[in-house]
């Protein structure tokens, strides 16, 4: 992690700006203490007791994933790619939530279990169990640090502070509310923040697009750009254009680049990430019905399809318009950064601000980014310390202890996690785009877990041993294809593979779900089932669908009922892919 000069602001906030980020902190220790009030037992701190309204948990849902992969990850694609970062929410997003939200939450919730790693172990046994806690609860450490990282180099944006100091005090605080109040002051913040960054990305926007001569401004400069420099810069089309996407996946081939898009993000690392993701799937799980957990990610989906206007826009801006990103995207090296070893495209957001947002709005844009990193670190810590207790300490280290023993693991188990980050935000440090990063690390950890998942619920005669020894062979493949490819690991990679972009993470991603899905295919033809009789609520076949609704379900008008909300919410992002 780069040592960083004292003072070296990015960002001129006065007082004002800072008296707006002291009252947001304010009001997020304010929630955390006041949930806490209400935590009695580790239901309560792990699961918010099961009693949050849908909106609420689906405004959470999306407020969760609205962190650093959002909001810099997100803007810093936008100033790379441009329109083809879209992919990302309309093809990597929305139909793999609503699929979670459809088909698979029923088995979660109905099932009661406290985690996915739990429903796990109850359809495929303890080796699966183990590798699937094991793995999920090292990618949230890996993950908290990618969102400690950039909330430490927001600090030092804004103070000056070295970045270590920077780390601690934003660990801090994220700390201090989620060992409080646990999930519910978690879940409470994320709709709040969710608010607070809509409230400052917004302007953002509208302004850069002004200051750019609208949308038809935007496009003769990203043309003029491009005709310039085209031997680094993507061409205008592939940047105006989201299909094929060539400079996004590094393939060359358009249709290679639409498959490796349609099935590599789309279908693999979306429905990995989505759908078996327990910092996701932990929000819907804290909702007080069926109905409300189904709802909660297609009631997300609505806010997600409209989340790249406030995120990738803004990073197409800044690619014109902020004299360092420019430098940057036409390849020079330009010192300073939020990292201090020069501007990279993580920065687009923040010199975005400095350049277009006035003294209170600009506070309220540094508590809008401070926000969604504490939302993303919240999210992985509030699932970690969930995994950690119930899913290893509370199955393999100390069992039938009393419920308050295992929440005080809970916490501690979020002050280690924290302290962890620090570590593990030094990672992140290494990457210019963090959405490299993080795309490699859920095609590890998320893509082969989804293959386990998809065929363990469809077909019932998948063994317990297939379980453990799919997801085994799924995460090594990945891990050998990123080694193999060019850009995944840095100097660490052996390039083989000449793929560029995020054509690497897609390529891996695909590896780990076909690999599992062969030897899990293979192993279980050569292994013994579980009866039939133990797999209901856990395999479709197996599970009368009343146990899959609640009772009144049908009562429900049109918006409250999951199938017609989600069909609604396709429809759109449908439209919304044919038009861009």
């Amino acid at each position: 992690m780069s040592a960083l000069p004292p003072l070296a602001t990015i960002i001129s906030a006065n007082a004002v700006d800072y008296l707006i980020v002291v009252v947001y902190f304010a009001f997020v220790l304010g929630i955390g203490w006041l949930a806490s009030r209400g935590v009695s037992d580790s239901v309560d701190f792990f699961l918010s007791g099961r009693s949050l309204p849908g909106w609420v948990t689906g405004l959470a849902f999306v407020s969760a994933n609205l962190g650093a992969v959002e909001v810099m990850g997100m803007s810093a694609n936008g100033a790379e790619y441009g329109a083809p970062t879209v992919h990302y929410f309309w093809i990597g997003a929305i139909p793999a939530m609503l699929f979670l939200g459809v088909v698979m939450m029923p088995f979660y919730y109905g099932s009661k279990v406290r985690s996915v790693p739990e429903f796990m172990r109850r359809r495929f046994g303890t080796g699966a169990h183990l590798v699937n806690a094991l793995s999920f609860a090292v990618a949230q450490l890996l993950i908290a640090g990618v969102n400690l990282y950039l909330l430490g180099a927001i600090v030092h944006a804004l103070l000056g502070w070295p970045l270590w100091v920077a780390l601690i005090v934003a660990a801090v605080i994220v700390l201090s509310y989620i060992t409080l109040g646990g999930l519910k002051a978690a879940i409470y913040n994320e709709v709040l923040q969710f608010f607070v960054i809509v409230a400052a990305l917004l302007p953002l926007t509208v302004i850069g697009l002004h200051r750019v001569g609208g949308w038809g401004g935007l496009k003769d400069r990203i043309t003029e750009l491009a005709a310039a420099n085209p031997s680094v810069v993507p061409s205008a089309d592939h940047q105006l254009h989201s299909w094929p996407g060539v400079d996004l996946t590094g393939f060359s081939s358009g249709f290679l680049s639409v498959i490796g898009i349609v099935f590599g993000l789309g279908f693999v690392l979306s429905f990995g990430y989505w759908t078996t993701n327990f910092v996701e799937v932990q929000r819907a799980m804290a909702s007080r019905s069926i109905t409300d957990a189904r709802n909660t990610p297609i009631i997300g989906s609505f806010a997600k399809m409209f989340v790249p206007f406030i995120t990738i826009l803004p990073g197409m801006i800044a690619a014109v318009l902020v004299v360092e990103i420019v430098k940057v995207k036409t390849g020079h090296a330009v010192p300073g950064g939020s990292s201090g070893d020069g501007v990279t495209y993580n920065d687009s957001l923040i010199y975005l601000m400095r350049d277009l947002l006035p003294n209170g709005l600009l506070g309220v844009g540094i508590a809008a980014l401070l926000a969604s990193f504490m939302a993303g670190m919240a999210a992985n810590i509030s699932a970690f310390n969930t995994v950690v207790s119930y899913d290893l300490w509370q199955q393999y280290v100390v069992k039938d202890r009393p419920d308050d023993y295992y929440l005080r693991i809970g916490r501690i188990a979020t002050v280690v996690a924290t302290v962890v980050a620090i570590f593990t935000a030094g990672f992140a440090s290494n990457f210019s785009n963090v959405m490299d990063y993080l795309q490699t690390l859920f095609g590890f950890f998320n893509a082969p877990l989804f293959a386990t998942f998809i065929v363990g619920m469809f077909w019932k005669r998948m063994t317990p041993t297939a379980g453990w020894v799919g997801l085994v062979c799924g995460t090594l493949s990945a891990v050998v294809v990123a080694f193999l490819s060019e850009d995944a690991f840095g100097s660490w990679s052996i390039g083989v593979l000449n793929l560029s972009g995020q054509g690497a993470s897609f390529v891996a991603a695909g590896a780990a779900f076909v690999v599992d899905v062969v030897v899990s295919v293979l192993v279980s033809l050569g292994t013994t089932p579980k009866p039939a009789a133990e797999l209901k609520g856990l395999v479709y076949s197996e599970t009368p669908r009343s146990d899959l609704v609640d009772a009144d379900a049908h009562s429900y008008p049109w918006y409250r009922r999951p199938v017609p909300l989600a069909g609604v919410a396709l429809v759109i992002v449908i439209i919304l892919n044919a038009l861009v």
